[in-house]
């Protein structure tokens, strides 16, 4: 995952959540977050459930979100020389206070008094509040609790096919059939490991069922929203009926596999198995009975290693899923 795969992904997230963008450059983003941002990231429950009881309005946090740490010095470096150089050519007039002391001209009674004006010749006028930054590069922690809310957030859809032009000379309605869609992760594992992802989906009126459905999708423009002049065709699959019906088909399509690896990694695992119980059965015979159990028990762990690294097996998952209202391309006549 490059640069610019990380800027896009945080800038939709961002988009997604209805946060707020104050600045936005090449190598990084500040924004203030929306209150459903908020809860999610920054650990403030306490914060929140005493709004939950008050009533009071939240008030969220902002943050500045870094994409290239380096670039942002190179930049804020650039901004502050410029000033630095003002500074150098228009030194500041000097004179005697009005208490006696050195200090800038023409200052206020309050400004000279206090420590800062006395020394520097300002005072702050406004308090400027620390916007907290985090790194968002690969594998950095804020990163990786996007990517987890995502995980969380995004495990089912519901989206509609955005309607195509249907022309200004006759009314129709467009008519939607409900797709239900599960990607499924397969892993086939011994000492060696295999992964796959299949996108299956079934359409819940005809009980019609699709492979690579994800790459269908991709294609189409997708909103949350239903279009206007639309209706969706009636379900007659329920959604437990649907689940079953496409674990079953991803089971027919492993089970045509070629399972030869699982016969040698069958023999690999008999073989260790024997090499570690022929090794401890002869430690023993030789052990004093006081040192024995202690000898079972490395055995014994040694064999859920073994088990666990060279016995074959086949695990599926659940990545996400979701249902889709796609264009069902047939025209109805509108009352």
């Amino acid at each position: 995952m490059n640069k610019r795969n990380i800027h896009s992904f945080v800038m939709r997230f961002l988009e997604a959540y209805d946060c707020a963008i104050i600045e936005k450059t090449p190598s990084y983003v500040t924004a203030k977050l929306s209150p459903e941002a908020d809860r999610e990231m920054t650990g403030r429950p306490y914060y929140w459930s005493f709004i939950e009881r008050t009533g009071a309005a939240a008030e969220t946090m902002t943050y500045k979100f870094v994409f290239d740490p380096e670039q942002m010095k190179q930049e804020a470096a650039a901004k502050s020389k410029p000033a630095a150089i003002v500074a150098v050519k228009n030194p500041p007039a000097t004179g005697y206070g009005p208490n006696g002391g050195t200090g800038p001209a023409n200052q206020p009674d309050g400004a000279s008094d206090s420590i800062l004006g006395r020394y520097f010749g300002f005072v702050p006028t406004t308090i400027t509040a620390r916007i907290p930054q985090d790194e968002v590069t690969f594998g950095s922690r804020r990163l990786d609790q996007m990517f987890g809310i995502v995980r969380e957030r995004g495990r089912f859809i519901h989206l509609f096919e955005e309607p195509f032009p249907t022309g200004a000379t006759y009314h129709a309605s467009l008519v939607y059939d409900t797709w239900f869609c599960v990607n499924y992760k397969v892993e086939l594992a011994c000492d060696r490991k295999r992964t796959e992802i299949h996108s299956l989906a079934i359409q819940l009126n005809s009980g019609e069922i699709r492979e690579h459905f994800h790459k269908h999708m991709v294609t189409k423009s997708l909103s949350p929203k239903l279009p206007a002049n639309s209706h969706i065709l009636p379900d007659t699959i329920s959604i437990p009926k649907a689940i079953n019906a496409l674990e079953m088909t991803l089971e027919r399509k492993i089970s045509t596999y070629d399972h030869r690896w699982a016969d040698e990694a069958n023999a690999q695992h008999r073989s260790e198995i024997d090499r570690v119980e022929g090794y401890y059965n002869g430690l023993l015979l030789a052990a004093e009975p006081d040192k024995r159990d202690e000898i079972e028990i490395q055995c014994r762990n040694r064999l859920e290693e073994i088990d666990w690294q060279h016995k074959p097996r086949i695990a599926v998952s659940v990545i996400n899923g979701g249902l889709f209202h796609l264009n069902a391309s047939r025209l109805s006549s509108r009352n």
